[in-house]
């Protein structure tokens, strides 16, 4: 049986339009966030419950999470341009690695406030140090990185997975690959373990109902990332696309 509610954290973004609609068929009250009250009428418009609430916005969000009754939280949040343009790319992953660690510190002590019983977060699986590949989840983060803006980005990963995974609920890390599809940078797979948006929202969707707590891998196979943990325990398949009839937006 479905969980009374979920309560989906970035529900308007490119992953989270496409988990909310699949959780909604799935018959699961969506409960979503978005800072924009444009969006949070799209949400409406499909039959999530929508709620305008800054995630850096501590007690307001602790509220929501509250107040949704949701058992499940799920993390999709990002900071990041529509439009990938080089010019702004470090002030915008220095956002993106803010959210992962102040972002996601408010939204766990929300989960938390609310007796959440199980946290599914979105990370990334290019964030790895450079070593063999493909990688696994026991690779090592690049979070000494030479490189000054990936090693920021890195530890704004770690820290992420530090406080889902040390939480005291059920907490999932799910390192999605580049994604590509509608909504993101990207029309067709890029290179370095690509992956669709719908097949990332479909891991989610299967992460939020079983497998064990820890971190899967989620990406295309093509030599850089290994995601044989998620195929084997959530049952999950790169393939996955939203069938044709389903309006995005």
């Amino acid at each position: 049986m479905p969980d009374p509610a979920v309560f989906v954290a970035g529900a308007a973004g490119a992953v989270g339009r496409v988990l909310c609609r699949l959780l909604l068929q799935d018959g699961y009250r969506v409960v979503g966030t978005s800072r924009s009250a444009g969006k949070a009428d799209w949400l409406r418009s499909i039959g999530v419950e929508p709620v305008v609430v800054d995630v850096f916005d501590d007690e307001p969000l602790r509220h929501a999470v509250v107040q949704s009754g949701a058992g499940i939280v799920v993390h999709q949040l990002t900071d990041l341009p529509q439009i990938r343009d080089s010019g702004s790319m470090a002030a915008a992953l220095e956002r993106n690695a803010t959210l992962r660690e102040v972002g996601t510190r408010n939204l766990v002590a929300a989960a938390l406030a609310a007796g959440v019983k199980r946290f599914v977060a979105q990370s990334i699986a290019f964030a790895y140090a450079p070593g063999p590949q493909p990688y696994c989840e026991e690779s090592p983060l690049n979070v000494s990185a030479a490189d000054a803006a990936a090693a920021r980005s890195a530890c704004g990963v770690a820290s992420l997975e530090r406080q889902v995974l040390g939480a005291p609920f059920e907490g999932i890390v799910l390192r999605y690959g580049r994604l590509y599809g509608p909504g993101t940078w990207y029309d067709s797979p890029p290179a370095g373990a690509p992956l669709h948006v719908d097949a990332a929202a479909d891991a989610a969707r299967r992460a939020l109902r079983h497998g064990a707590p820890g971190i899967y891998n989620v990406a295309e196979s093509d030599g850089s990332v290994a995601s044989e943990k998620a195929r084997r325990i959530l049952h999950w398949s790169p393939a996955f696309r939203m069938p044709p009839s389903q309006s995005r937006l």
